[in-house]
């Protein structure tokens, strides 16, 4: 990473997300001057966390209030700013029942930043934090061709979107314009990061999306693992990115795909009930049937929103971010067993009785390693493909899921049916005074209908 100067002032928007968090501490180590946006200063526990992201940090972090549906906020934010680093963006768990509930503020946000940006006469290049998504998402992309690899040449069909990932498209296709179209006397750069799913350490220590899939699974939400592949980047890695995107001089004018590999939900659910079910973490690690995963999402808001990429893999060319920015990816392990560790030291996930934590060292391995093999003996330790489940429990806990699910169908649909219901019971009713002669009438009849 590049030395930072005396006269640098880098703004970082949102400074208190998840990537944001982690740029800012990047940014501190490395020596810059940095201020970060929040939207109230009255939420203590986050500005305090913020203030203890880098205690060692050459310069103080300055913290100060901007909302990006408040354009004139911006001003003040930006005064002085020589870099700025704009990550602030809504991202919901669920799918919104209007989407101008993200799409307008991301839009607008974005639009309201660049032209503080620009009337600050200080700015000289300004870094945002768009998604895969705006690159290449949704099935109508891999229509026709399943195996495409996306590159940054690439856009996504915003109109074919849902809520989060027409946000983030319209919102960078904004800002290219807006950049576009400024006179010379006015132009800034402009570098976007298209980062891949982020996981990694959580220091913000709130709860945010990226989240989900590993909290899921470490708290056994669901016996099972829906059949979803994932593009996968560490936050730490996305954080360099932004870094790099700032200073290096051919990172100007371009986009940036920041991923890592592709992995599918079960092997990460793997990878952590490896680490952690000797700490007594129940991590399932089967796969889902598509009937259950289905019935579940019409329960399930969070369900119901990944199930158009069930099955669908996703591919991106990160060779402009290793190439370019030099970023060489952390190991997809190392990632996912960081961020487990950090959701529960940080309380987002609570501890066992037998939990050791991430520096517990190889005290008790051995006794581990013979729980495990008691635990494990009889079961096959690679469950198949195609949702066979191995691990012991897990099948029971399916059925009992799949009982549970074709009950909530069965409510569901209970006052479509109701008047198909009634005639039906008063008919076996019925049929247990008729005599046999008059049931196998009746049979008849039914055969008839049919």
């Amino acid at each position: 990473m590049a030395a930072a100067t005396e006269s640098s002032l880098v703004l970082v928007t949102g400074a208190t997300g998840f990537i944001a968090s982690h740029i800012v501490k990047q940014l501190q180590e490395d020596g810059y001057q940095v201020r970060g946006t929040v939207r109230s200063l009255q939420d203590e526990e986050k500005v305090k966390r913020l203030n203890e992201l880098c205690p060692e940090a050459e310069h103080k972090l300055e913290i100060v209030e901007a909302d990006l549906t408040k354009p004139e906020s911006w001003e003040a934010a930006v005064k002085d700013v020589k870099n700025v680093i704009h990550v602030a963006s809504p991202f919901p768990a669920q799918s919104p029942k209007d989407e101008n509930e993200i799409v307008q503020p991301a839009v607008e946000g974005t639009q309201a930043v660049l032209k503080a940006c620009v009337q600050a006469k200080s700015v000289k290049r300004v870094v945002i934090t768009s998604s895969c998504v705006a690159v290449g998402w949704g099935p109508a992309a891999l229509a026709a061709d399943p195996n495409k690899v996306f590159t940054e040449e690439d856009w996504t069909d915003p109109e074919k979107l849902d809520a989060y990932g027409k946000s983030k498209t319209l919102a960078e296709k904004a800002a290219w314009d807006y950049v576009k179209e400024l006179p010379d006397e006015d132009k800034i750069e402009l570098a976007v990061i298209n980062p891949a799913y982020v996981m990694g350490p959580v220091i913000n220590g709130s709860q945010c999306t990226s989240l989900e899939i590993v909290k899921r699974l470490l708290e056994r939400e669901k016996p099972f693992c829906a059949k979803l592949n994932f593009a996968v980047v560490d936050v730490r890695d996305v954080a360099a990115a932004h870094i790099k995107a700032m200073t290096l001089e051919e990172a100007a004018g371009k986009r940036h795909l920041i991923v890592n590999q592709n992995i599918w939900m079960k092997e990460i659910a793997q990878i952590l009930a490896k680490e952690f079910k000797p700490q007594g973490y129940n991590v399932p690690t089967a796969n889902c049937p598509n009937p259950i995963l289905w019935m579940t999402s019409l329960f399930d808001r969070t369900i119901k929103m990944i199930l158009p990429n069930i099955g669908k893999v996703y591919k991106f060319d990160n060779s402009r971010m290793k190439d370019v920015l030099g970023i060489t990816p952390k190991e997809i392990k190392e990632t996912l067993i960081d961020m487990a560790y950090s959701l529960i030291e940080v309380g987002l996930v609570k501890k066992t009785k037998k939990y050791k934590g991430p520096n517990a060292g190889t005290e008790g391995e051995e006794e581990e390693k013979k729980d495990e093999e008691e635990k494990k003996e009889g079961e096959d330790e690679k469950p198949k493909e195609n949702g066979d489940v191995k691990e012991g429990g897990e099948e029971d806990d399916l059925k009992k899921e799949e009982t549970k699910e074709d009950q909530k169908i069965e409510d569901v649909k209970d006052e479509e049916k109701k008047e198909e219901k009634e005639p039906e019971e008063k008919s076996e009713e019925k049929k247990e005074e008729k005599p046999a002669e008059e049931k196998a009438d009746e049979g008849s009849t039914e055969e008839k209908k049919e």
